[in-house]
């Protein structure tokens, strides 16, 4: 994980370590994706966790946790600093919001918002001895968030609500899986700036529907696979008009790509 994260941050070696992902899964045997279906572990024995797979939280809904290699290269690249605020949204059962609360210490905060009432209370008792991390169950689209450093969103997102990067102190990072159109699906990381947000597209991502920031038709402009890929530039709408370098407008915001 720490090599799949590409940081050089020495803390993060240490903080892959702390967390034991069983503590946070439920009493095994536990269902496993192989070749997109869930294949149930042998027996009990927490060496099954311990590869790049995904684990069901809730199999009938789709609802996993997710592949360790993708969050520790997320985590990487959002870089999380002692005392900063994170807000994690689609928090499941909380085991990624630990790594997130480990790495903002001393004195940071980590605001985990989960909408599934079960994933909620469990991630609640899963993180009841982790430092300044709150768990809340509700919607985080329609919810007024803190003010924050990071957002770490763990939900396919067609369009970003304004409120989130509102929310964005200055340098503040979002990461989230950006589902545009039935055949785009990128990972994006923005970074507010003193003029918008700088757009870092981090590669192919595939996460379960956000619930309220999924819906087709607030994206008045998808982009192809291979504009996603050279998104350099966001803007909120209600900021700045979109204009000839859009290569992607949703509701809230919109995107552009430098001439290449």
């Amino acid at each position: 994980m720490t090599v799949a994260s590409g940081s050089v941050d020495p803390r993060l070696e240490r903080v892959f370590g702390l967390v034991p992902r069983e503590a946070f899964l439920g009493p095994g045997p536990w269902k496993v994706m192989v070749n997109n279906r869930y294949v149930e572990t042998p027996s009990d024995d927490p060496i099954f966790l311990y590869q790049n797979i995904l684990v069901a939280l809730n199999a009938d809904q789709g609802i996993n946790n997710g592949e360790p290699f993708l969050h520790a290269a997320w985590i990487g690249f959002a870089a999380p600093q002692g005392g900063e605020t994170i807000v994690h949204i689609g928090a499941g059962t909380g085991y990624y919001t630990a790594f997130l609360s480990l790495l903002v210490l001393p004195n940071g905060k980590v605001h985990a918002y989960e909408i599934e009432p079960i994933l909620a209370r469990r991630a609640t008792e899963n993180l009841k001895h982790f430092d300044g991390v709150t768990v809340v169950h509700g919607d985080a689209t329609t919810l007024v968030l803190p003010d924050c450093d990071v957002i770490y969103v763990n939900a396919g997102v067609v369009s970003p609500p304004g409120r989130w990067l509102e929310a964005l102190r200055p340098g503040g990072r979002i990461i989230f899986p950006w589902r545009p159109s039935s055949y785009v699906g990128i990972a994006l990381m923005l970074t507010r700036g003193a003029d918008g947000f700088g757009v870092r597209p981090l590669g192919p991502s595939w996460f379960i529907p956000c619930v309220g920031a999924s819906d087709p038709a607030d994206c008045l402009k998808a982009p192809s696979p291979w504009q996603a890929r050279s998104i350099d530039a966001a803007w909120l709408t209600k900021d700045r008009e979109p204009d000839d370098t859009a290569v992607a407008i949703c509701r809230d915001v919109w995107f552009s790509a430098a001439p290449r």
